[in-house]
């Protein structure tokens, strides 16, 4: 435990979500998949992020889930708000060089150049730096000073869409909403509404879209677990109530946003994804084997409550022989006994990815919506992830497969989305 890298993340938060909104088909920035690649790095003991929140208000909620401290840095009209915000995350940064030693891997989230000489100036204080940033909005100059760079779009959980798809793929999420620049810049916001022409409709009537788009979005990621898979009965009953114009009314909206404040945080991929996606990222992100202390203490990070105890086992080295038994992981001889090597097993090339694919939708009837598509290829392999395959998103990887013509890509109006069917 005490050779364990202690990180301080800095989020430049401004550069972070313009640059997902104008680069990335105007999707929300979600600083969940950098929280996931970060606790395989090391143990995150300080998280910030620097705004004028008045301009984000919609982000504070994500943020805090994540336990982002929100740096309110409120700006005059006609001042600078870049600088200000910048000046700050470096006085803090440097501050926190000096007076916590402990710290030693400073992660700046920004794509920004003026961070270069701050970057320099950590490295040379004997600070490990690792950098965050949408590729498209990022500096080349920045990712050379530092002693990793990690491109958001490329994180394993960020699916991005397509130039030609982002329309489609936003018209019932909340970006557009989100996007109203609200003062951010005519360049950007003349960029998002041409992106996104329902987007003014979001901006006249914030409260209602949020409100209308939480309980698709609950509802689709609600079969992503064994946990979430119960909520559909418990939602569905009081989804009913609006329409029954009897008692339960008046009660609704506090026990509603109850609910999605529950699901929110109950949803999440099944515990054998989640292990292979973070026993993934801690093979790529070392350069020895990953033991099974290590994937325990990686998971602990990403979440607290994890105990093998919760799905029957007496210990860790007990629930990864059972997974090992199951496929899902290798073991191997580890540096001291009860202590194993952990890997996963080899993942085939792209055409037994392809062969995968048109299996399932095959079982599934012969057709399938792509939005659930990803998760049930995981029940299947839960080390899937279209990212080690080369692809920058799961609907890249699905058109790729089209044109392999082992399935077929549609657009369905009906379904509001992709629909995936086996040839």
């Amino acid at each position: 435990m005490d050779t364990e890298e202690r990180l301080a993340v800095f989020l430049d938060y401004e550069n972070l979500a313009l640059g997902a909104r104008e680069h990335l088909g105007g999707m929300t920035f979600d600083f969940g998949p950098i929280a996931d690649a970060l606790a395989v790095r090391g143990r995150v003991v300080v998280r910030r992020a620097y705004a004028d929140w008045s301009y984000f208000d919609e982000d504070r909620r994500a943020l805090t889930r994540h336990q982002v401290e929100l740096i309110e840095m409120p700006q005059r009209m006609g001042a600078s708000r870049k600088n200000a915000a910048d000046i700050k995350m470096v006085v803090d940064a440097i501050e926190m060089a000096f007076e916590r030693d402990y710290i030693s891997t400073f992660v700046m989230c920004t794509g920004d150049s003026d961070f270069s000489p701050l970057v320099h100036k950590l490295r040379e204080l004997n600070k490990r730096v690792i950098g965050v940033g949408v590729e498209l909005s990022t500096s080349r100059l920045l990712p050379p000073a530092c002693d990793e760079f990690l491109f958001y779009d490329r994180l394993e959980g960020v699916d991005v869409p397509e130039p030609g798809e982002s329309k489609p793929a936003r018209s019932s999420q909340r970006p557009a909403g989100r996007g109203r620049g609200r003062g951010r810049g005519k360049a950007a916001s003349s960029e998002a509404e041409a992106a996104a022409p329902e987007a003014p409709t979001a901006a006249e009537e914030p409260a209602e879209a949020v409100a209308d788009e939480t309980e698709p979005a609950a509802e689709a990621a609600a079969g992503k677990s064994g946990t979430a898979a119960r909520r559909p009965a418990r939602r569905g009953t009081k989804a009913a109530a609006p329409a029954e114009p009897e008692p339960a009314e008046p009660e609704e909206p506090e026990d509603t946003e109850d609910d999605n404040e529950h699901d929110d945080v109950a949803e999440g991929p099944t515990m054998e994804v989640r292990v292979a996606q973070t026993l993934g990222d801690l093979e790529s992100s070392t350069s020895g084997d990953v033991t099974a202390s290590a994937l325990k203490r990686a998971l602990l990070r990403k979440d607290p409550t994890f105990s093998e105890s919760e799905y029957g086992f007496r210990s860790f080295g007990e629930f990864v022989r059972y997974l090992a038994d199951r496929g899902i992981v290798e073991l191997g001889q580890g540096p001291a006994a009860g202590d194993p090597s952990v890997s996963l097993p080899a993942q085939g090339d792209t055409d037994e990815a392809f062969a995968l694919l048109r299996s399932v939708v095959a079982e599934d009837g012969g057709s399938a919506a792509m939005s659930g598509l990803k998760d049930q290829l995981r029940k299947r392999r839960p080390a899937f992830s279209e990212k080690t395959l080369g692809f920058r998103g799961f609907l890249q990887f699905c058109k790729a497969a089209a044109e392999a013509g082992v399935v077929e890509l549609r657009w369905d109006d009906d379904e509001d989305g992709y629909v995936v069917s086996a040839v």
